[in-house]
């Protein structure tokens, strides 16, 4: 029996196809992982309705960020109500600050690529 895939929050998401966040929604749900998303614009990704109003949901086991580091603090907050497993810091997006702060919090944190991560079965 297949084991149930894990909650993943996809913060950045956008309705934009060329964006690496779009793209990992996309491969996420083509691996079976169920998606959350948000971003600043409301809109609908994939029958996925971008939540815009930084509310945390429940059950999230991984974050994977596409936000970069000069707007990471207005998500700080709702990343540590999500209270994740793990943050994925996508290339671009890396912020030792904010890293941390999540590992001070017990949240494990990670450098790589969520894509790449998929692609080669270590996500």
């Amino acid at each position: 029996m297949p084991h149930k895939k894990f909650i993943c929050a996809v913060i950045g998401l956008s309705d934009n196809p060329e964006r690496y966040a779009y793209k990992a929604a996309e491969r996420l749900l083509l691996h079976g992982y169920p998606v959350i998303g948000y971003g600043l614009r409301p809109c609908t990704v994939m029958g996925i309705s971008v939540i815009t109003n930084k509310h945390a949901v429940t059950g999230i086991d991984t974050v994977t960020l596409y936000v970069g580091p000069a707007r990471q603090d207005a998500w700080l907050p709702l990343i540590l109500d999500l209270a994740p497993r793990r943050v994925i810091f996508n290339p671009g997006t890396e912020n030792h600050i904010i890293e941390q702060k999540l590992i001070d919090s017990g949240i494990e944190v990670i450098e790589a690529c969520t894509l790449v991560m998929l692609a080669t079965g270590e996500f």
